[in-house]
């Protein structure tokens, strides 16, 4: 699976000199998918749980309610072939979280350092990850794009696929943290995301009034809690 995102390409290191030589760089695709044989969209990602992408992010434009609306999802040579039951009217609704969840801190510490942990990052340093855990930072899906939003939307796409009971869990990621981020998360009833970076003052808002905690500058010893800390024990 790691191979199929990367590809080797040949370079010159220019110093003193100048050297030949050759590394793995993240791919770069664009994925056009199809609903019901007609275009909806394409978008840039890494060729990496293309289905899981595919779910979540249909289930983030709000296209789909849940995977039951999915009846086949096909992907060959860069297209997705979606077949849904129905096309979803979108509803321009605000989220809000509906879950008593809490973890300990120390989830939070775990959660977002296994996130971290990426063998494609560590050979390209080219993408970010995004992770969905249960409590006791129990790893349910690890996933890795060039943009830190379709990773979130290969963890989401992966628990709809996997029937995950979001409303018990909490996601990470190795990035900053945007309005979109939250609203991904909100709009999958996802109480709690975690990073090492920081959130914009948009995130923040939104997150207080939906109800979801939002956890950045996570390090070794601490974190800052930056919208209902409640959510952390």
């Amino acid at each position: 699976m790691k191979d199929r995102s990367l590809e080797w390409i040949e370079f010159i290191e220019a110093g003193t000199g100048a050297t030949k030589s050759r590394e793995r760089v993240v791919k770069e695709v664009g994925l056009s998918i199809f609903i019901n044989r007609k275009h909806f969209a394409t978008t840039m990602i890494t060729p990496i749980m293309e289905n899981e992408f595919v779910a979540g992010h249909l289930f983030r434009q709000r296209v789909i309610e849940n995977i039951t609306d999915i009846k086949s999802i096909t992907i060959e040579n860069n297209i997705a072939e979606v077949t849904l039951s129905e096309m979803k009217e979108k509803e321009n609704r605000f989220p809000i979280i509906h879950s008593d969840f809490k973890v300990p801190g120390q989830d939070i510490f775990e959660g977002v350092k296994a996130t971290l942990k990426s063998e494609i990052f560590k050979e390209t340093g080219a993408v970010h990850s995004a992770g969905l855990f249960q409590r006791g930072a129990e790893q349910i899906c690890i996933a890795d794009d060039i943009g830190r939003h379709n990773a979130l939307d290969k963890v989401i796409g992966y628990g709809l696929l996997n029937s995950i009971d979001f409303n018990n869990t909490f996601a990470t990621s190795t990035g900053r943290l945007p309005s979109e981020m939250i609203l991904r998360c909100c709009n999958a009833n996802i109480p709690i995301i975690a990073t090492k970076g920081v959130p914009t003052t948009l995130a923040i808002d939104i997150a207080k009034k939906a109800g979801f905690t939002i956890v950045g500058l996570v390090r070794e010893d601490r974190m800052t809690i930056y919208s209902n800390p409640s959510r952390i024990e």
